[in-house]
């Protein structure tokens, strides 16, 4: 009988150093700087990872999508802005996403009359 809580505690520590391990790379992951694509200077004016900048452009995606004619949203044309042309170019030299024709995600700044001038797609 004395084996069933031993079993439990070790499973309790197995649980507990996967979770700790999954904390520490998700920080880790965060604190590296986004891949060299674009000139370092561009690059490290956009403070945010991959990700979060494109979550925050999640209101552009029915104008993003392929063949959509649907403008931009105002929510939408106000993420742009808040991202910057930095990271928007970051996106825009990542990796190809499902569902985003990257032709009409570049015309985003000029369609939601955005101050800064078209990314420069590096491929």
């Amino acid at each position: 009988m004395m084996m069933r809580p031993m079993r439990v505690g070790l499973a309790m520590a197995l649980l507990m150093t996967i979770t700790v391990l999954t904390i520490v790379i998700a920080q880790q992951e965060d604190q590296q700087p986004p891949p060299p694509m674009l000139p370092v200077e561009e690059v490290g004016m956009c403070s945010r990872t991959f990700f979060s900048a494109l979550v925050q452009l999640i209101p552009c995606r029915a104008a993003v999508a392929p063949f959509s004619p649907i403008p931009p949203t105002e929510s939408c044309c106000s993420a742009v802005v808040t991202l910057g042309r930095p990271c928007l170019c970051l996106l825009a030299n990542g990796p190809p996403l499902s569902g985003i024709d990257r032709s009409m995600a570049l015309q985003l700044p000029q369609r939601c009359f955005a101050n800064f001038p078209p990314c420069d797609v590096i491929n």
